[in-house]
């Protein structure tokens, strides 16, 4: 091993950011509930669908450490150290790492597509992992112009939960969409935290984050709303499909996220929030999927 470059099997899992995982299972496990409630449940398409979100997450996660790296926008950070920023990986071994990410995704999302019958769906793939590429890298990222949450929203929600319920039941359902917009609103309210706590060094940085666009204010008005949104929708759910309501067992999790960020926590004492957000995240996705799955709406 470089000794310049002296990072562990530890610290490549923690660069992969095992917190920001349930980014990746909850909008499957919500899409595959949907499809259930359309009597089309299939294991093994759910299962592709899963590699592909989770290869994706673990990509951009490495992609980010990579592009923030070397802008040096990771240099004066709060957060865990970075392999990148924080010189513990080589440049160009964290941009494989975040290549050979997509190439799993890519694989898992071809065999997912053929499975299915929906051809059309690789073309969406590699716009995904366009859009996670381009999230940070690039010569113009999205991501530093206020547009990673949308983008979040948009493939972590809408195109994760519906993409999973098609390629079971090749339908989507207004049970699926109302599924997709709360995995979408929580999902980009993860990464709303991260970017609130580091707020002032990645204005100072030039890294124009939603949040630097929002201000701090209105930033942490926009996460409470994010992460109370699904109660929301568990309540529209449950007109229907009764059992929904015990999807509401995630504000326990949600909740003090809310209190945390709208009290006004800095820096370290936000971390926390981005591991209770995706719990809470996961524990709606599964609660609300299985009630889907189980009552027809």
């Amino acid at each position: 091993m470089n000794a310049h470059y002296p990072a562990t099997a530890t610290d490549w899992l923690q660069g992969a950011r095992p917190h920001t995982w349930a980014n990746a299972f909850a909008p499957v496990i919500a899409g595959t509930g949907a499809a259930a409630n359309l009597g089309g449940f299939h294991a093994g398409r759910a299962l592709l669908a899963l590699v592909v979100a989770w290869a994706l997450i673990v990509g951009v996660n490495y992609a980010n450490d990579y592009s923030d790296g070397i802008r040096g926008t990771d240099d004066d950070r709060t957060g865990p150290q970075r392999l990148t920023g924080g010189g513990l990986a080589k440049p160009t071994h964290v941009k494989y790492a975040a290549f050979a990410s997509f190439g799993v995704a890519a694989v898992a999302g071809v065999a997912l597509s053929l499975a299915s019958g929906a051809w059309w769906f690789i073309l969406l793939g590699a716009l995904c992992i366009a859009a996670a590429w381009f999230y940070t890298g690039g010569p113009v990222p999205y991501g530093y112009r206020g547009l990673g949450e949308v983008a979040i929203f948009i493939f972590f929600g809408l195109v994760a939960v519906l993409g999973t319920q098609y390629t079971q039941a090749l339908a989507v359902s207004w049970t699926g969409v109302a599924l997709a917009v709360g995995i979408g609103a929580m999902s980009a309210a993860v990464n709303l935290a991260n970017n609130i706590r580091d707020l002032p060094t990645d204005a100072g940085a030039g890294k124009i984050t939603l949040a630097v666009r929002l201000g701090d204010g209105r930033a942490r008005v926009l996460f409470c709303i994010a992460v109370l949104l699904p109660a929301v929708l568990t309540l529209v759910l449950a007109l229907r499909s009764w059992p929904a309501v015990f999807a509401l067992v995630y504000l326990a999790l949600a909740l003090p996220a809310a209190r945390t960020v709208g009290g006004g926590a800095q820096g370290r004492a936000l971390i926390p929030v981005l591991g209770a957000t995706g719990r809470a995240m996961l524990c709606w996705a599964v609660l609300g999927g299985v009630a889907v799955a189980v009552t027809g709406i």
